[in-house]
């Protein structure tokens, strides 16, 4: 076997010096026979840059050479990859990934905003260029959900991906679930704990799982990253009154990413939905993510754990650097940019069939069901079930009805009338039904 201390090291340059920057030095650092011995040869940072030189991150930085600009150490470092954790689609993050590329260097990031927004074209450089782009830390934290798509699931045509793939968001739910309390209490505690930030909007309204969802999306079912294409809801109007009813009937709501290949198109939306209690994405609580793939051959899959922190996102930062190092890298998305498939996509169109909760608040009147009903009936929406529980004559009381199968556009009809129902007194609450 040959000696890895003999071969040229990979040489790294580190842009971005956060949690996650910290925690890859250190991974580096502490793991470095263990990585060497696995990628062939040593791993060595040579240099880092961030904006603050004198902030003490409780890690020795002199064995860098430090650039203030991550741009100029993209081009002028002696690196042979750079890795970008600055975050965002735009600004620095942006220039310093098309600087390396641009001098020749691979790149390694766990930016999923810069690359849902513009992945497609930083492809095609990586790919002029014979260049690697890597991003296993970009999606799910320290699951290697990137690499079992575009690697170890290569064998298959994958019909669906859906998963859990925003921890702030997993959180917040599991504890209202838990303690009975509502939203806006418990996100205020999520800040406190440092699992949501002081905006919170990049989470909690699944902005930041639509982003990872696309990348998902175009590595399993070889289509262009489209981030528009992605219909988006997110958690803020869920009630500790909907997470409780969901309990009682054998379910727990989950903000779910889903991509679902079908006839029509590809079908990518996010939304919070009722999974059944038997879902392996059930039992996925507080900060944890989770990954179900369905392939042709291999069926379903299931990949959970950490889906943040420190940690968990510099080990797969690492797990990048040394394919690297190995010389593994695959293309961007899969396949070549030219053999992605121009596949119709948005969920709308071609959303199928679904069953749905429904929850109504109600003046308790004579009447009140009858014209519930008779909406129901006009629109051809069949009402599976029903739940309400006892209440006082003229008060104000929920009602929740599972609805059979039906196309969101009759729904919707149905919704819209309903909620200008005079003894409807706030707005119907409507969550799909998982399937999985």
């Amino acid at each position: 076997m040959k000696d890895p201390h003999k071969s040229a090291p990979l040489t790294v340059a580190v842009a971005g010096l956060g949690t996650v920057g910290v925690g890859t030095l250190r991974v580096l650092s502490d793991q470095a026979a263990l990585l060497a011995r696995r990628a062939g040869r040593p791993i060595v940072v040579t240099a880092v840059s961030a904006r603050d030189h004198n902030r003490d991150r409780g890690i020795d930085l002199s064995p860098y050479t430090w650039f203030t600009d991550p741009v100029t150490m993209a081009r002028e470092a002696e690196a042979d990859v750079v890795v970008e954790l600055i975050g965002g689609s735009e600004g620095a993050a942006r220039a310093t990934v098309e600087a390396a590329l641009e001098a020749g260097r691979h790149v390694v990031t766990a930016n999923k905003a810069l690359l849902a927004h513009h992945g497609l074209a930083l492809a095609q450089k990586a790919e002029a260029a014979d260049l690697g782009l890597f991003y296993e830390a970009a999606v799910a934290g320290g699951i290697p959900i990137i690499k079992a798509l575009r690697e170890g699931l290569a064998a298959n045509e994958i019909r669906s991906v859906q998963g859990i793939l925003n921890g702030t968001c997993n959180y917040i739910l599991t504890t209202m679930r838990e303690t009975g309390r509502d939203f806006d209490d418990v996100l205020v505690e999520a800040q406190d704990l440092g699992y949501a930030e002081a905006d919170p909007s990049f989470d909690i309204d699944g902005i930041d799982a639509a982003h990872k969802l696309t990348l998902l999306a175009s590595l399993a079912f070889r289509q262009p990253i489209d981030l528009a294409a992605v219909s988006v809801q997110g958690i803020r109007h869920l009630s500790a009154l909907d997470i409780r009813f969901a309990g009682e009937l054998g379910y727990r709501i989950k903000l779910l990413a889903t991509g679902e290949r079908r006839p029509e198109g590809v079908d990518c939306r996010v939304a919070p939905v009722m999974v059944p209690l038997d879902s392996p994405l059930a039992p996925v609580e507080g900060v944890y993510n989770a990954v179900v793939t369905e392939g042709d051959f291999v069926g379903r899959s299931v990949f959970q754990g950490r889906g943040a922190g420190a940690g968990p996102t510099a080990s797969a930062v690492v797990a990048d650097l040394v394919d690297l190092a190995c010389g593994r890298f695959a293309p961007t998305l899969g396949v070549a940019v030219a053999d992605l498939e121009q596949v119709g996509t948005n969920a709308a169109p071609c959303a199928p069939a679904e069953r749905y909760y429904v929850r109504l608040t109600v003046l308790d009147r004579p009447g009140v069901f009858a014209d519930i009903a008779g909406i129901l009936r006009d629109e051809h929406v069949s009402m599976e079930s029903i739940l309400q529980h006892d209440r006082d004559p003229g008060e104000t009381v929920p009602v929740v009805m599972i609805l059979h199968e039906t196309d969101e556009t009759p729904l919707a009809r149905a919704v819209s009338r309903l909620a200008s129902l005079e003894t409807v007194v706030a707005p119907p609450r409507v969550i799909r039904i998982g399937r999985c």
